[in-house]
């Protein structure tokens, strides 16, 4: 009989998830050790090799540290509901002229939901991810009997920017045991331990089913004779609509995009719209990004049930963001204004805005629009 209980937790292979697997272990869990195939990449027709979390020497590399530690370890393929949810998604986001964050929407919707029915069928209590993050429940004050997620005490690695979208119910199930640590000491332990292999293991930073950082392709590859027809929209110039030349097509333009335009201006010149109705992408000076507030929708909150009176928080538009002051109102269920105490650059509706009262996550949503006070966007 274990200690704490049985617990399922998430192995991409890589050092962080196989310490929180190893720490648990130490701790008199009952550890049993998921991997989860999300993505095949060769099927989208890319020419990078397939890396990452999805990638079979990743899954071995879970495996192996199982194996080594006496816990049992499973594959779960989760390709139809991974394409099905965030490869439509993404995929969706951009033909509505919006900027997807698909690994928001993998971590929320994907990952802890695939984990929790797993885990129930494995009898297990709890499951665990290696997310730099921490979790607690309230005692007291507005926020009494909720689960909060909070910044990890490592600030070059907090991971609590993606995780505002997990709900009540699955946090209450979910152990991060790496949130009180730095990397550092991560790197210490698992040297301590003998397993080199996983500290001299390169990181992948790139989307998993994107890893040659083209997306462009990805579009077209995934969606057959889109960049014939979305091609031949006016590049216009912010403010007085000047037509500036011919861009490929709105879908293959992020806001505050500058390199990549394929035309010279005479000056640096940034994406600080997308119109997808008329195919139009708006250019402009660094200066023309900044916006006042933004409207945010799709909510979770997850410290308060709701926003009753306008907030003081620090929020972040994109994940390293450091975050500026902005008071938020809960104006519909679903809707929360947000206004800037100063201008903030390059806020790319389709992202995730997340609120945090000190290090706590107030909650977050998706960015619908960003608006200067003007009412002008």
């Amino acid at each position: 009989m274990s200690k704490h209980g049985r617990i399922l937790v998430a192995m991409s292979g890589g050092i962080d998830s196989s310490l929180a697997a190893v720490m648990l272990h130490e701790e008199g869990y009952e550890v049993i050790g998921m991997t989860m195939k999300t993505w095949d990449y060769a099927s989208s027709g890319g020419t990078k090799k397939e890396t990452g979390c999805c990638s079979l020497d990743s899954i071995n590399d879970a495996r192996n540290i199982s194996v080594s530690l006496g816990f049992p370890h499973y594959i779960l393929d989760i390709r139809n509901e991974f394409g099905d949810a965030v490869i439509d998604h993404f995929t969706g986001e951009y033909l509505e002229g919006r900027t997807p964050n698909p690994c928001v929407m993998c971590n929320t919707h994907i990952k802890w939901d695939a984990l929790l029915r797993r885990a129930d069928r494995l009898d297990c209590e709890f499951i665990a991810t290696g997310h730099y993050a921490n979790i607690r429940q309230d005692s007291e004050g507005a926020s009494a009997g909720r689960y909060v997620i909070s910044k990890g005490i490592d600030t070059l690695k907090d991971q609590s920017y993606v995780l505002w979208g997990v709900s009540q119910e699955s946090l209450s199930r979910t152990r991060l045991p790496l949130g009180h640590l730095r990397k550092s000491e991560i790197r210490e332990m698992a040297t301590e331990r003998g397993f080199i292999e996983l500290v001299n293991k390169s990181e992948s930073y790139e989307i998993c089913f994107v890893p040659d950082n083209d997306y462009r392709g990805f579009l077209k590859r995934r969606i057959p004779g889109l960049e014939q027809e979305v091609a031949g929209g006016n590049f216009v110039m912010e403010g007085t609509g000047k037509v500036l030349g011919k861009h490929e097509g709105y879908p293959f333009y992020t806001i505050g995009q500058r390199k990549g335009l394929g035309m010279a201006f005479g000056q640096p010149m940034f994406v600080t719209e997308i119109r997808k109705d008329t195919n139009e992408v708006v250019l402009g000076v660094d200066t023309d990004l900044f916006r006042d507030g933004m409207i945010v929708s799709k909510l979770n909150l997850q410290k308060y049930d709701r926003i009753a009176e306008p907030l003081d928080t620090v929020t972040k538009v994109r994940y390293k963001d450091a975050g500026t002051r902005a008071m938020i109102s809960q104006t519909e269920p679903d809707r929360i204004e947000v206004l800037f105490e100063q201008g903030v650059s390059a806020i790319a509706p389709g992202q995730a805005a997340v609120f945090y009262e000190g290090d706590d996550v107030i909650g977050g949503g998706w960015i619908m629009k960003s608006f200067r006070q003007d009412n002008s966007i």
